[in-house]
């Protein structure tokens, strides 16, 4: 894995920002870029935010929590998982306990 930075140029609200960023993480920060990009859009179209600073916010926080109730579903996810998995095991090992008991 290489640490050289090189210059990527993305384009937000007809405004181009140039960032450094390794040769690596590019196509993620395009995607990132272009994401971002269409949720200011989106924001800028609906006519109720005026301003890019406000916009750049508005999107930022929707983006965040977006990101927050992913997180958070995913935490439900894997505690259901464990449930579930302790629940087999005991029954695996109960049964594993029986058969032992009737031979």
């Amino acid at each position: 894995m290489t640490t050289d930075a090189s210059r990527v140029s993305v384009r937000i609200l007809e405004k181009e920002y140039h960032v450094a960023c390794p040769a690596e993480e590019r196509a993620a920060l395009l995607d990132s870029a272009e994401y971002l990009n269409r949720k200011m859009r989106e924001i800028r179209d609906s006519g109720k935010v005026v301003g890019l600073d406000r916009i750049a916010v508005m999107a930022a926080l929707n983006i965040t929590n977006d990101l927050l109730m992913s997180r958070g579903h995913d935490e439900d996810v894997e505690t259901d998982l464990a449930v579930r998995l302790k629940m087999m095991r005991e029954r695996v090992e109960s049964a594993l306990t029986r058969g032992h008991l009737d031979t």
